[in-house]
């Protein structure tokens, strides 16, 4: 069976176990039996560790919208925060502190437990595992954070108004927990249960993200330190790699085997999967992300399009014009990733031939990873999601190896051109990569410099690509300090102007492009091309005159499609961090606003 009916159990008892108020961290678990007669056996601490276990859903696929990887009419923060007038008091989110409550009443009730060292270290290791994930994401939002490491009670005044602990005790205090977790919790676990290569994995991804921040973040003033970080990520993450454990899931087939990572009903015996998200309709836990489709709650953009590579490995942008080319000439011979990620010419939507959809504010490019394209919805809801997989480590470990100028071509040839050989596509090779840096891609990212520079912005290119839509875009743009890519407009696919067009790549027109002063024709009224398929039609306006169901740059002059109206803006470095949110100010008057909030 997939999903373990332990681990349902655990969970469900957990759950009652812990049903509380999660708003303050000065209470115990409100239903719980007292500590005394509770934390007495290994299957007691399993019972509550497995109650914390909290894995991304499929809507991770989701969680990249307002980057420069896909454009949305959500309300997301990261454009509230660009086109509002955002303020502590309406930036309220992240400031809740129920799950730490949670795992440090774990950690201040193990040692009443009598069992085995060995596994009671185990099992203090995911709690301390889940406190760095907890913390860490507290750092990333808001710096400098107040560190607790028991539960408060009430009486705890001084506790529960301390001021916030510098961001250098914090993330100290989080790569202990990550350094106990990775030295003591067992590796054979139950799947889709953390065990000790996916906290590696999470301590590599947490050493090289504080690496890159203290880096690139001068606002800081901790660039000195910064190379500890990218050294910790490489020690770890070739850990990892020299366990063994995992390899690339490459079959020799280009065009599925990427695809199948993300739309495959068994992820636990792929060899380069370290942590699924095991789910299963027969036992009740399916998920079924239909949104990034259907509803587009979030459109690629043109900018990640003309990332991905040839498959002969050059670049996209040296073609010539190819910033005037339509949907059908952009999609030829390029990395495979790209149709497995994005909806490609000829695509079809569940048995049926589909056309791009292109009204509702969208890009007109549309994402198919992680999209369940079955008839069978039960089967679509029984995908497995890749929480942690190999590629990452690998990216991860090139990465930390050129920020401190020790990369070579044999460190490329275990990471990088691991992940291409998937692809399909050709070796990254690191003089040649150094000596024709990509302008475009280089100008996106001005901070970077040195002798690896070109190797660096590659590097950077895999990732991008490798791991689109995975939830990563939003965290890497912050930590390469290059939030002015958040101000970017999303823009979408080009059209010369009015006319008809081939969305599908038999050669034959599907849709057609009228000027916003002409009206759709009545259905019987259309035109139907060769094949007999009735004609889509759009009225093409600018998105300033708002009255077109599709906006060009130059209106009936053609352009890329043009997502939004309002002017962005990023201020650096205040949009990097978050306010506390004032009500939490005024009870805890201690807590100081940073960065300009």
């Amino acid at each position: 069976m997939k999903y373990l009916n332990q681990l349902i159990i655990s969970l469900i008892l957990m759950l009652s176990l812990m049903s509380c108020d999660k708003d303050f961290l000065n209470k115990y678990p409100q239903t719980a039996i007292s500590p005394e007669a509770f934390f007495k056996s290994e299957e007691d601490l399993k019972l509550y560790i497995d109650g914390l276990i909290s894995l991304p859903d499929k809507y991770t696929y989701q969680s990249e919208q307002g980057t420069d990887n896909t454009a949305t009419t959500g309300a997301v923060e990261i454009k509230i925060l660009m086109t509002g007038s955002p303020s502590a008091e309406t930036i309220t989110g992240g400031w809740s502190w129920g799950r730490l409550r949670d795992i440090n009443y774990f950690l201040d009730n193990v040692d009443k437990a009598e069992v085995d060292p060995v596994v009671k270290n185990h099992y203090i290791g995911l709690a301390r595992y889940y406190r760095a994930i907890f913390y860490y994401s507290k750092v990333k939002r808001y710096s400098d954070v107040p560190w607790y490491s028991t539960t408060l009670n009430t009486s705890d005044v001084e506790g529960l108004n301390k001021p916030r602990d510098p961001r250098v005790l914090v993330v100290d205090s989080i790569m202990a927990d990550l350094d106990f977790a990775y030295k003591n919790v067992k590796a054979d676990v139950p799947s889709g249960s953390p065990g000790k290569w996916a906290i590696a994995t999470e301590y590599t991804r947490i050493a090289l993200y504080e690496g890159s921040w203290r880096k690139y973040h001068t606002e800081l003033k901790l660039e000195s330190t910064s190379n500890t970080f990218f050294q910790k990520a490489i020690e770890i993450g070739s850990a990892i790699m020299d366990s063994n454990e995992f390899q690339i899931h490459n079959t020799g087939n280009p065009e599925t085997d990427y695809f199948d990572l993300f739309n495959s009903q068994d992820l636990q015996s792929n060899p380069e999967i370290i942590l699924p998200h095991i789910f299963d309709t027969d036992l009740g836990h399916g998920s079924n992300v239909t949104s990034i489709f259907t509803d587009y709650e979030q459109s690629p953009t043109r900018n990640l399009v003309h990332t991905y590579l040839m498959i002969d490995g050059s670049r996209f942008t040296d073609l010539p014009n190819f910033d005037e080319m339509t949907f059908v000439e952009e999609f030829q011979n390029r990395d495979p990733r790209m149709l497995a990620s994005l909806s490609y010419p000829g695509w079809e939507n569940k048995g049926s031939r589909y056309i791009q959809r292109l009204n509702k504010n969208f890009t007109g490019y549309h994402q198919i990873k992680g999209y369940g394209n079955s008839v069978d919805e039960l089967f679509n809801q029984s995908y497995d999601f890749p929480v942690l997989r190999y590629a990452e480590v690998l990216l991860m470990v090139a990465e930390a190896h050129a920020e401190i100028n020790t990369i070579n071509q044999s460190i490329l040839d275990r990471t990088i051109n691991q992940i291409r050989s998937r692809a399909g596509l050709p070796d990254l090779n690191l003089v040649e990569a150094n000596a024709d840096i990509d302008p475009i891609i280089s100008a996106r990212y001005p901070n970077v410099s040195g002798a690896n520079t070109g190797v660096i912005l590659e590097i950077r290119r895999e990732r991008r690509v490798e791991l689109v839509f995975e939830g990563q875009r939003f965290d890497d743009i912050n930590r390469w300090e290059v939030g002015e890519l958040f101000a970017d407009i999303p823009k979408g696919m080009y059209f010369p102007g009015l006319g008809k067009y081939d969305m599908s790549g038999d050669g034959y027109p599907d849709i057609e492009l009228i000027s916003k002063d002409n009206d759709i024709p009545f259905e019987d009224e259309k035109e139907k091309n060769a094949l007999g398929q009735t004609l889509i039609y759009y009225r093409v306006s600018t998105i300033q005159d708002g009255s077109g169901t599709v906006y060009l740059e130059n209106g009936v002059n053609g352009g890329p499609i043009i997502t939004e109206s309002t002017e962005r803006q990023f201020l650096k470095p205040q949009y990097y961090y978050r306010p506390i949110p004032q009500p939490q100010v005024l009870l805890n008057n201690n807590l100081e606003q940073m960065f300009g909030w």
